[in-house]
């Protein structure tokens, strides 16, 4: 979380000179990377944590990622209960469930039930909304 744990808004013009134009699309207009896109930390093994790059807050560790074979980097739970925030997403034929940053409302992607254990769950992350720091 942020220092004092606020949540962070942010105008739509203040999120478009922030980000690249990817980002905002993925991030704020809730869009979706292609899979297998390079740079996406899907390939990542180094250890450390992965940052929103909405607001610098840890939301995913090396610790709780796993391969997929989705394409996209997917983790078996957040750093912590408190930094990501889910509702429903009806975009779909079937609704799913969608995650974002709890700080700044970035969105991160998806989570399903069709995950390892120990919690079942697979975190589906668009990797362009991340900023890997890797452990020194």
């Amino acid at each position: 979380m942020s220092a004092n744990n606020a949540k962070i808004k942010r105008s739509d013009r203040e999120w478009q000179e922030l980000l690249t134009e990817e980002e905002y699309r993925v991030g704020i207009k809730d869009g979706t990377e292609r899979a297998f896109t390079p740079g996406n930390h899907n390939d990542e093994k180094r250890e450390g944590l992965y940052h929103c790059k909405g607001c610098g807050t840890a939301l995913w560790s090396s610790e709780h990622k796993f391969d997929s074979g989705t394409g996209w980097p997917s983790f078996w739970k957040p750093v912590n209960d408190d930094v990501v925030a889910t509702k429903t997403d009806f975009k779909m034929i079937l609704p799913r469930t969608e995650c974002h940053c709890a700080v700044c409302g970035m969105h991160q992607g998806h989570v399903f039930k069709d995950g390892p254990p120990p919690t079942g769950e697979r975190w589906c992350i668009n990797g362009v909304v991340l900023d890997f720091r890797p452990t020194e």
